[in-house]
């Protein structure tokens, strides 16, 4: 009666069993290459990402078997969103890399596009902005610097979709082209409202309708696997959602209000607003949460930052000043302080609240008593400083429900309550995107009857008051705003 989940993530693809219990039973993890083919850019191989998904996969089913626990009962999938794909319908091949949803190089068509006066009826259909983070800026790059690939769009030849589509028809042999609202509302090619694609938005940004995925609701769908080419395996896919949403899910928001933070390659902090589409103007996006069998919407808020892990991976691989990202929180905690070090991880421009595609990283204030402790510590302060930017724009919130990789590590989770202000509470599974996806797919397919069941199977593992003064707090907030000023605009177009 266990559940498999896969979470296709932005640096690997990480399999779960997931028990009745709500326990993992078993696990697989594959890391896949970025490719960044000019500064700014960022790729992904769609079969490197099929390949670590067999491999993780492979790894996950092979240990629960060993195990002897039961046999697995569906599957479910959540995913990187916005990242986009073409493939070949008939051999699903694909022509070109994807373009993950780091790339900025759609920054000049998104001036051109709020230059002609489009962002505001883009904003009222999509709930989003016009920013190089979403698909169809992508789509609409492609066609201008592809034309020859395009053609084969326009054709009909080739398929468009997210990486939960491609996952999907990889595993089906090309049976089913499907997504869900959730990956579908950050495309900009979805009206958020009716729940349903645009015509309106497809023809502004010239999308063939007929190439992008249907919709399926979010659990109890009826995909199957083909055992042929999806390691001998036949499930249900009964459960999507992209990472974010799949999180709440995971963390058992299932109310208005409930919030989480999630720590991934980037942050995303989204909140449930049930039934209701809440607008801001203070830089948070209106997205869809899910949708039941039954046709119901789900909408959420969302403060969608785009560099946190990725910035400890990039102490990791790019400067090679950590071995890895466990060890920093024990690199960090040797120093009382940054040494008033401030590290602004626009590796990829800024998102919440400043949506800024140009801005850079920047590292102010080293002097010559600077150390390597100093910058690791900088580094996990910016991700709370992150956060804390994210959460003044929100409702108030009472508490924050943190999970991802990141979330194991005591020192972040500190900096984070004191920052926020409010207590930090982290389950025993910080592995809530993959969690998420299985309690979709063990609600679709009968694990679980009910949303009240899932919610049982949570545990809170710590909670982390705040210990710093609000003067201490605020006073390192400040300096962190100034740092931020100093990286806005740098990367003009």
């Amino acid at each position: 009666m266990s559940v498999l989940a896969i979470d296709a993530g932005t640096t690997g693809v990480t399999a779960l069993v997931v028990t009745p219990e709500g326990q993992i039973a078993a696990r697989g993890y594959q890391e896949f290459p970025q490719h960044f083919p000019r500064p700014g850019w960022v790729e992904h191989s769609p079969e490197e990402i099929w390949a670590a998904t067999l491999a993780a996969t492979s790894q996950a089913v092979t240990a629960y078997d060993a195990s002897g626990q039961g046999s697995l009962t569906a599957l479910g999938i959540t995913n990187q969103r916005e990242t986009v794909l073409l493939w070949d319908r008939e051999t699903l091949g694909a022509p070109r890399r994807a373009i993950v949803w780091q790339d900025r190089r759609t920054t000049e068509i998104c001036e051109t596009l709020r230059a002609a006066g489009h962002e505001p009826r883009i904003s009222e259909l999509t709930g989003l902005r016009l920013d190089p983070y979403f698909s169809a800026t992508k789509l609409a790059w492609i066609r201008e610097h592809e034309p020859h690939t395009w053609a084969l769009v326009e054709s009909g030849r080739y398929a468009i979709g997210t990486v939960d589509s491609y996952l999907i028809a990889r595993m089906t042999r090309g049976l089913w082209h499907v997504t869900d609202v959730s990956n579908a509302s950050r495309t900009l090619l979805f009206d958020l409202t009716r729940g349903e694609w645009s015509e309106e938005l497809c023809r502004l940004f010239a999308v063939p309708m007929d190439a992008l995925p249907g919709l399926v609701p979010n659990w109890g769908a009826p995909m199957v696997t083909d055992p042929r080419t999806f390691l001998g395996l036949t499930l249900p896919i009964a459960g999507l959602a992209g990472d974010q949403q799949s999180a709440l899910f995971g963390q058992a928001c299932f109310e208005v209000g409930d919030s989480k933070c999630t720590y991934g390659t980037g942050s995303f902090i989204l909140a449930n607003t049930g039934s209701t589409i809440e607008r801001s103007d203070a830089g948070l996006l209106s997205t869809a949460a899910w949708r039941s069998p039954e046709g119901e919407l789900t909408y959420a808020l969302e403060g969608a930052i785009f560099v946190t892990g990725a910035a400890v991976q990039w102490l990791r691989d790019g400067l090679q000043i950590v071995g890895s990202a466990a060890e920093t929180a024990a690199i960090a905690a040797t120093v009382p302080d940054s040494g008033d070090v401030y590290f602004v991880p626009a590796l990829t421009g800024l998102g919440a609240p400043y949506w800024d595609p140009t801005a850079r990283g920047v590292i102010v204030g080293i002097t010559r008593g600077t150390t390597r402790a100093h910058l690791v510590r900088a580094t996990l302060e910016a991700i709370a400083f992150e956060v804390r930017d994210v959460l003044t724009t929100m409702p108030a919130v009472s508490s924050l429900r943190v999970d991802g990789g990141a979330a194991a590590n005591d020192l972040l989770c500190q900096l984070q309550a004191d920052q926020a202000g409010v207590p930090v509470s982290r389950p025993t599974q910080i592995e809530t995107t993959g969690i998420g996806a299985a309690f979709l797919a063990g609600l679709g397919s009968g694990v679980w009857s009910s949303t009240d069941e899932l919610r049982a199977t949570s545990a809170v593992d710590r909670v982390f008051t705040p210990s710093a003064s609000r003067e201490a707090a605020d006073a390192s907030y400040g300096r962190w705003q100034e740092a931020v000023r100093r990286s806005l605009a740098w990367a003009l177009p």
